[in-house]
């Protein structure tokens, strides 16, 4: 994987919202569990970015912890 398969590097966001679940999800598999950076193709400091993204939105409950 190199930097060109980062979603967020594609795409050229720089800031990972917490509040915009729709591209948060995208990195969340059907059980609401993160997807590691080697099948996604983010970047460790995208991953790094995101996971705080995603544990930001679930405290706020926006997203879930776990899904059945």
């Amino acid at each position: 994987m190199n930097n060109k398969d980062c979603y967020f590097t594609q795409n050229n966001i720089k800031h990972i919202d917490y509040k915009d679940t729709e591209i948060l999800k995208k990195f969340l598999n059907p059980h609401a569990r993160m997807i590691s950076r080697k099948k996604t193709g983010v970047t460790a400091k995208n991953q790094r970015k995101l996971a705080l993204a995603v544990k930001r939105a679930r405290f706020m409950a926006l997203l879930p912890y776990v899904a059945r």
